[in-house]
């Protein structure tokens, strides 16, 4: 099953939290921002990104509980 979100990191806390977070879960985490699509459990991949932005995330294969720890990290204009 594949689940969307958009998320915000607004700081390199924030990104290396969200990757610490993500080492821990099994499944398949892509962070897409415009044309580029970059594996979410890299942080220099995040790095390369437009981090002014939301930024879309395709979660497959991940547990139900692993998607709700990383709501904290949700796109405050999405709805919930």
């Amino acid at each position: 099953m594949t689940t969307t979100m958009y998320i915000e990191l607004p700081s390199i806390d924030t990104v290396r939290r969200f990757v610490n977070d993500l080492a821990k879960m099994e499944g398949d985490f892509d962070l897409i921002s415009g044309r580029y699509v970059i594996d979410a459990k890299s942080i220099m991949g995040i790095f390369s990104l437009d981090l002014s932005t939301p930024l879309q995330m395709n979660i497959t294969d991940a547990k139900e509980g692993d998607i709700e720890i990383l709501k904290k990290y949700r796109h405050q204009g999405e709805e919930h």
